[in-house]
């Protein structure tokens, strides 16, 4: 099977799942289980189409909010297979782990992936603190960011034993005011996909006050698949380690 991977969070599962060497095609990010001879075929915003069909993909692995549906479109009126993925929740990347397993031949190891993460999910929900860790988790600077509802970090959140300030927000993504007060306990700082760092806290301070600050992998919080199980248990033990300091 020849595919090629639209996301880097994809090309990472493919690989863990043992498809990785059917990758033809990856994106200029996809930085984890990319084979050496697979294509860059640009981002994953602006791939190119062209060279996309160019490999002769059996199977093109894409996700409806990182890739645009343009792209998509020309890929499958060209005759190409696009599986296209959109977990919102970590009981979602149960089901599209098992489906591309499914789909690429590799049943069983996606299966034993598919388990850890259920797993996961019920220590973690086992283990969620009363009150919960309220969090302020930003995602972008210039403008300012942050996770709202609806989204699979945020649902990994949740499940962990994490409340969302921004769970009220319309927006998935809303654009924040300098001098926000929403009652947060803690500010996440992931390291993508703006990597946040020591010189962005006194921007931060300035944005939600005297509020304690964590840095988190931007990966663990947003890469749905192999990533998902760890996570959750390094979530569910930051939200256990704060709560305790509350």
């Amino acid at each position: 099977m020849r595919i090629v991977s639209l996301v880097p969070s994809a090309t990472d599962l493919l690989a863990t799942i043992g498809a990785g060497e059917d990758l033809v095609g990856v994106t200029t990010y996809c930085t984890d289980g990319a084979p050496e001879g697979a294509v860059r075929i640009g981002g994953t915003k602006n791939p190119s189409v062209e060279e996309v069909l160019a490999l002769r993909p059996d199977l093109v692995v894409a996700n409806t909010e990182e890739n645009k549906a343009e792209h998509l479109d020309a890929l499958r009126e060209a005759g190409v297979a696009v599986e296209e993925t959109y977990p919102r929740t970590v009981r979602d990347a149960i089901t599209m782990t098992r489906r591309l397993g499914e789909v690429t031949g590799h049943e069983a190891e996606a299966d034993r992936h598919a388990d850890a993460i259920r797993d996961a999910i019920a220590a973690a929900e086992i283990a969620v603190p009363s009150p919960r860790v309220m969090a302020l988790t930003l995602v972008w600077r210039r403008p300012w960011m942050g996770l709202g509802p609806d989204t699979y970090a945020d649902d990994l959140l949740w499940t962990c034993g994490f409340g969302n300030v921004l769970s009220g927000f319309d927006e998935r993504y809303p654009r924040l005011e300098e001098g926000l007060r929403l009652g947060a306990d803690v500010v996440l700082l992931p390291s993508e996909p703006y990597e946040f760092g020591p010189e962005d806290l006194p921007a931060v301070a300035d944005l939600a006050g005297d509020v304690a600050t964590r840095f988190v992998g931007g990966q663990a919080l947003t890469w749905h698949g192999p990533r998902t199980a760890a996570a959750l248990a390094r979530f569910s033990a930051l939200a256990t380690e704060l709560a305790a300091l509350a």
